[in-house]
């Protein structure tokens, strides 16, 4: 992966239209007409392995709270979409993923976990890649894990709840740790102390 095809925070997501699996049924998905929503876009390695049935199960159990937030959940990995579907038809308890809340996306041909940056080529599988991308498909956030170690639920749906306030609230930024309800900043050299003085820091 060279710097030069790196995804930055502020760039447009690279559009896709790809088949994905939901509801048991195969359908065609396209980024764009997700425009109006924000989108976590998340990759993982294959189908059938270890780390990644917990990453799915979790977004997939907790797809509510996200879907109360106007945020769609889209799951991509290389595999293809029959691959996809058998995983999903195969029960929790015997390395299956089950029914899930939101669409696993096919990219048996590589094309989205490229133009994300994703795609480990000794591998030939994506990293565990996760992006928000915001109403406009402006990604706000992205995370690259190495293939062994899952990523945190509660931190994806911490850091789109602090993307919402600050696109909401344009003279506020969140400090570190921000929870919905905690005090935000002003950017400001004077008002910021505000912020000092009633904190401790």
């Amino acid at each position: 992966m060279t710097m030069e095809g790196c995804l930055r925070v502020g760039q447009p997501a690279p559009d896709f239209m790809a088949t994905a699996v939901y509801d048991q049924e195969f359908k065609t998905v396209k980024l764009s007409d997700y425009r109006g929503r924000y989108v976590v876009l998340f990759f993982y390695p294959l189908d059938f392995t270890f780390v990644c049935p917990t990453e799915i199960t979790a977004f997939s159990d907790r797809y509510e709270e996200f879907n109360s937030l106007g945020t769609e959940v889209l799951g991509v990995s290389v595999d293809s979409e029959f691959s996809h579907l058998a995983w999903i038809q195969t029960d929790r308890k015997s390395g299956g993923v089950g029914d899930l809340n939101y669409p696993l996306v096919s990219d048996i041909k590589k094309d989205i976990s490229t133009s994300y940056n994703v795609l480990d080529p000794e591998a030939g599988v994506a990293l565990r890649g996760l992006f928000i991308i915001d109403k406009e498909g402006v990604i706000q956030h992205s995370t690259i894990n190495n293939l062994s170690f899952g990523r945190n639920v509660d931190e994806t749906l911490r850091t789109l709840q602090a993307i919402q306030h600050v696109q909401s609230h344009p003279d506020e930024v969140c400090p570190a740790g921000w929870q919905p309800g905690d005090k935000t900043m002003n950017p400001d050299p004077v008002k910021s102390k505000d912020f000092f003085a009633a904190v401790d820091v």
